[in-house]
């Protein structure tokens, strides 16, 4: 037999035959039938069952994809209406980084969690899920423990809102525009927003891929506020400079009407590279991953994303 169980309860596979069935698993997740939830479910499974051949590689190669899909997804966007969506959400995005950020303070408090790892759970969830912790946890000197425990609470809640955030939204009838601000504002992780969002509508999509970047931006000025409130040494703050990018492509959709043949396929492949994202995301939620967050930051994170994407509800469903 080639396979036994290990204390991890992963399935141990010669490394060859370990990577035909990881490489199976993603041709498996780009089928069409295959969804964003389907992609990221899939890739939770192969973690628990067979493991990632390539995890030592994973962290680089998701954050390089989503990226480049993002941008691919502008080719496919008209860039007045992403102003005037960026423009309209501006207001609500201040206010909700601000209240997330003192209730994530509170709840840190509340739930006992370390001040660096209640922190990057609070900015998570406040501005853009992975890519804020991976920008701000520098800045604050954050040691290994704190960013994983920050990384694996915010990437298992990115799973769940992926799954229900679409049947919520048709449930309660939210309008194209309202379901997609939502998501740009309650969903941590840039991928999950643009997979839930693709899910419900065009509108939708296009709604909550610019707001959801508009925030992301806010990574600079709290990352700025956060070498002052943690007395570190000056660090440098990566700006995400692959907004331009997407920008850039979104003016290119909307002025350079020639390559309008070319167009969709760009955007068909980069919902296939959002897809393969998600599924190696999933894939990097090991087993021992969901164990090290623990039980107090896990309620911190979990009470905080409930607390926020239902305020958040509540003014979309009421006022927008």
């Amino acid at each position: 037999m080639d396979t036994h169980h290990t204390r991890d309860h992963l399935v141990v596979m010669k490394p060859g035959m370990q990577k035909v069935v990881f490489i199976l698993c993603i041709l498996l997740s780009l089928m069409p039938f295959a969804g964003p939830a389907f992609a990221l479910f899939l890739g939770i499974a192969v973690a628990q069952i067979s493991g990632h051949p390539y995890s030592h590689l994973n962290q680089k190669a998701t954050h390089f994809l989503l990226q480049l899909s993002v941008v691919g997804l502008g080719f496919g966007m008209n860039i007045h209406h992403a102003i005037k969506a960026g423009g309209e959400g501006l207001l609500f995005t201040i206010g909700s980084i601000t209240v997330t950020l003192i209730i994530g303070y509170l709840a840190g408090k509340f739930f006992k969690v370390g001040k660096k790892t209640s922190y990057l759970i609070s900015n998570g969830t406040a501005i853009c899920g992975g890519s804020a912790i991976a920008a701000i946890s520098p800045v604050i000197k954050a040691r290994e423990k704190d960013i994983s425990v920050a990384l694996g609470c915010v990437f298992t809640l990115n799973s769940i809102a992926l799954l229900v955030f679409p049947a919520i939204g048709h449930y309660f009838h939210l309008s194209q525009t309202q379901f997609g601000l939502w998501c740009a504002i309650a969903i941590h992780d840039t991928s999950s927003v643009v997979g839930a969002a693709s899910k419900y509508g065009a509108q939708a999509l296009e709604i909550a891929t610019s707001v959801k970047l508009a925030r992301a931006l806010w990574i600079i000025p709290v990352a700025l506020l956060s070498n002052y409130f943690f007395k570190t040494s000056s660090q440098k703050v990566k700006i995400p400079y692959f907004i331009l990018l997407f920008v850039l492509a979104m003016a290119a959709n909307t002025y350079i009407r020639s390559l309008d043949i070319i167009y969709p396929y760009l955007v068909q492949i980069a919902k296939m590279g959002l897809t393969l994202t998600l599924f190696l995301i999933g894939s990097g939620l090991s087993r021992r991953t969901f164990l090290s967050v623990g039980v107090r930051p896990f309620l911190q994170g979990t009470f905080l994303w409930l607390a926020m994407a239902s305020l958040e509800f509540y003014i979309i469903l009421n006022f927008i």
